[in-house]
């Protein structure tokens, strides 16, 4: 047997040793089926994933046909040539993720961060190592590392390392990993493999003392198929007997420095795929799954609380997202009534359906109409500016928007069934009433609003993806939000469709309620309730107003506006004091 496999072996064997002799006190660990803090109570870890940080990946940049990160930079590269590129990728890593963002997740309830690595920020790839077999270390990735701890540790949030592309890459999935198939990935590389497990050896090495450091996520979706090509993502690999020996050589290394920190480990298809990885060799491990697009029933995650139980290890949901409020409010409480926690994906993006939005200036939208085909190629300047523009202006937090429903979906929704506020929303006997339509409620379908589309089910459903909310702005529930002409928003209203509103009514007494409508809708009957009460009876209807006469009393009251038959896209609800008489004034 060769040297290398001998010692091999013999680490392996040791981490297995050790294992059972962990001392976690002061750290989180692995207790049972429970995760526990350092006090041994249980916690239920409660995060989001910084995508698009360390690792970009197309569609969060609207770049759907470039999807790795160095198709994205070589496209760069080719505008405005290779220092501005370099210029340009420094300063979207000094703005991408900030103190910020960090200190609002904490402030909105989250307790965990999940950091997807990129292992080229920390030692270069194979291919550039002067010397063959030889790490160089690269402190760029460190050095992030090192404040995105120091702003975790502040805020009182666990920080969670994950190497999300391993040297080479780790499945054929190419963006996930930033793979160039043209190049050997993880699994066709001694190479690629030995980089991995000294980057782990390193990382466990510089963090060992730190607590607020709750584990180390060794791998991020593998998807691969070791059987034969025609299973490419691994999804129906029975053995995986190369991943479970690197994840246990990976155990290995970190063990021989660090005896203290939570290993969280993936199986194959994306994470799922257990089937040979099992058991487990380190007493101080957990099982993590990622969840999409599928339904949310306890059989769902059926395969996975076997795992649980069969091997007495805790399960954590990786990664999740990509989908409606509605979708996720039921996704956590689905794994957090089995008290298993979570990360979602991502915290920023360009895109609308997760808590923090980044709207990228003209300039570069004109850059991606060009990579897509669609527009002329920008000149150099141009590209410069436009690029710089959104890595020093565009992502920071300050100039990203913040999507309430998204959070409170995700923290409150899931065990609290109740609509709120979404503004408020206040009545009085001198100016009335102004409600914008869009803000309606907080909650969940049939509770704060009604929409025929409310998620996007396509992997268990094997139909299309199905949109939620169409127009993609202002808010991620189902209800459909376009803009009208002037740029504002409109909610689009199908038959059977309705919208829930709290008002605040400062002073009792009969006021009109007037919808004003974009006339560019179907025949239209809306209706209005009030506290649940019958509809009221409308004083006028036309393609651009409906109205009726209400009665309010002082206090907190709920009005529903549905759409009785037709379609219409409504702007603004309004209460004007009525005339006495109580025909309006």
């Amino acid at each position: 047997m060769p040297k290398q496999a001998i010692h091999t072996l013999f680490a392996i064997a040791l981490a297995v040793l050790f294992a059972s002799n962990v001392q976690a006190d002061g750290y989180v660990r692995a207790e049972g089926t429970a995760i526990v803090d350092a006090d041994g109570e249980p916690l239920l870890l409660r995060g989001m994933g910084l995508g698009g940080w360390m690792l970009q990946e197309g569609y969060m940049l609207g770049l759907g046909n470039l999807g790795q990160q160095h198709v994205i930079r070589e496209h760069i590269r080719a505008l405005i040539g290779e220092e501005k590129t370099e210029n340009f990728y420094r300063a979207w890593r000094a703005n991408q993720v900030r103190e910020e963002d960090i200190r609002a997740m904490a402030a909105w309830g989250y307790n965990s961060v999940r950091l997807p690595m990129h292992f080229n920020l920390f030692t270069l790839p194979v291919e550039q190592e002067p010397v063959p077999g030889q790490n160089t270390w690269l402190e760029t990735g460190f050095a992030l590392t090192d404040q995105l701890l120091a702003w975790c540790k502040k805020y009182n949030l666990y920080l969670i390392l994950d190497l999300h592309a391993a040297p080479g890459g780790q499945g054929n999935d190419f963006a996930i990993s930033d793979r160039n198939p043209e190049l050997p990935s993880l699994w066709d590389s001694p190479a690629n493999r030995a980089k991995t497990v000294a980057l782990w050896r390193k990382l466990a090495a510089r963090y060992k003392n730190e607590p607020a450091i709750a584990a180390y996520d060794l791998i991020n979706e593998p998807n691969w198929g070791f059987a034969g090509t025609d299973d490419p993502h691994g999804c129906a690999e029975k053995g995986n007997e190369p991943l479970r020996t690197l994840m246990m050589e990976i155990t290995a290394a970190i063990r021989e420095v660090d005896r203290e920190h939570m290993l969280i480990i993936e199986g194959n298809c994306w994470g799922n795929n257990y089937a040979g990885v099992m058991p487990p060799w380190d007493d101080n491990l957990v099982v993590s799954f990622h969840k999409y697009w599928n339904d949310n029933n306890r059989e769902s995650i059926a395969s996975m609380l076997a795992l649980r139980d069969q091997y007495r290890v805790p399960l954590w949901l990786g990664e999740s997202g990509e989908n409606s409020n509605a979708w996720f409010a039921d996704a956590i409480e689905l794994v957090e009534s089995e008290e298993i926690g979570w990360a979602f994906w991502p915290l920023k993006k360009i895109g609308f359906n997760n808590p923090l939005e980044v709207h990228p200036n003209p300039g570069f939208q004109d850059l991606v109409n060009y990579w897509k085909g669609e527009g002329p190629r920008p000149t150099a300047e141009a590209a410069y500016a436009a690029l710089m523009q959104l890595a020093e202006v565009d992502i920071r937090y300050e100039h990203a928007e913040v999507h309430r429903d998204v959070v409170d979906a995700m923290l409150r929704q899931p065990g609290d069934r109740s609509p709120r506020a979404y503004r408020p929303h206040s009545v009085d006997r001198e100016a009335g009433g102004v409600i914008a339509a869009v803000d309606y409620d907080l909650g969940r379908p049939g509770i704060a609003y009604l929409d025929h589309d409310t998620a996007n089910y396509h992997v268990s459903t094997g139909g299309e993806r199905t949109p939620w909310n169409r127009g993609r702005r202002y808010r991620n529930d189902g209800v459909d939000i376009g803009a009208g002409a002037s740029g504002s928003n409109l909610v689009e209203l199908d038959s059977g469709e309705w919208l829930r509103y709290t008002l605040e009514v400062q002073h009792a007494g009969s006021y009109v309620l007037e919808a004003l409508l974009d006339e560019t809708g179907s025949p239209l009957a809306l209706e209005f309730w009030l506290n649940d009460g019958d509809p009221a009876p409308l004083a006028e209807q036309s393609p651009s107003r409906h109205s009726a006469v209400v009665h309010l009393a002082a206090g907190p009251q709920t009005l529903v506006v549905r759409a009785a038959a037709g379609s219409a896209r409504l702007g603004t609800l309004q209460l004007v004091p009525a005339a006495p008489g109580g025909s309006g004034g």
